[in-house]
């Protein structure tokens, strides 16, 4: 059943959505330099699916978002414990990282840190086991 409400809810949740991973992404940026990173851009990204789900429903959000967040836990494991032990490889203790300055044609000179890619693997495992206890709890929530 549709209220009046739900056109405002939809229509603000379509632009806080939208603030909100904007500013995940500049958090998960700025994280090797500034407080941040990809634990609070995880928790920053699932806030927003969560206020979609809210929003639309979770079927409608699935579709939108045609995610399996189970999966992403032992990739972002993998992408971060990888990284980590990557530094074996050059002969430096666990989770040492190195930088570098690259030039992208939009961008000009860019500096990327192997600390990204840890940082990617601790987002994705945010991301996938926040949203894998959300979703568990609304499918309960919905079969009551």
């Amino acid at each position: 059943m549709h209220t009046p409400n739900d056109l405002i809810l939809k229509t603000t949740t379509s632009v806080i959505t939208f603030i909100l991973l904007g500013f995940a992404i500049y958090l998960f940026i700025a994280g090797h330099n500034s407080p941040g990173g990809g634990f609070v851009g995880g928790l920053l990204t699932s806030g927003a699916i969560l206020l979609l789900n809210m929003a639309y429903g979770m079927e409608a959000v699935r579709k939108m978002l045609p995610i399996n967040y189970t999966t992403m836990i032992p990739v972002g494991l993998a992408i971060a414990v990888g990284t980590g032990a990557g530094s074996f490889l050059f002969g430096v203790p666990f989770l040492s990282q190195t930088f570098g300055y690259f030039h992208f044609p939009i961008f000009g000179e860019v500096e990327l840190a192997t600390a990204m890619l840890f940082d990617l693997g601790v987002y994705f495992t945010v991301v996938g086991v926040m949203m894998t206890i959300i979703l568990t709890i609304a499918e309960d929530t919905e079969q009551q």
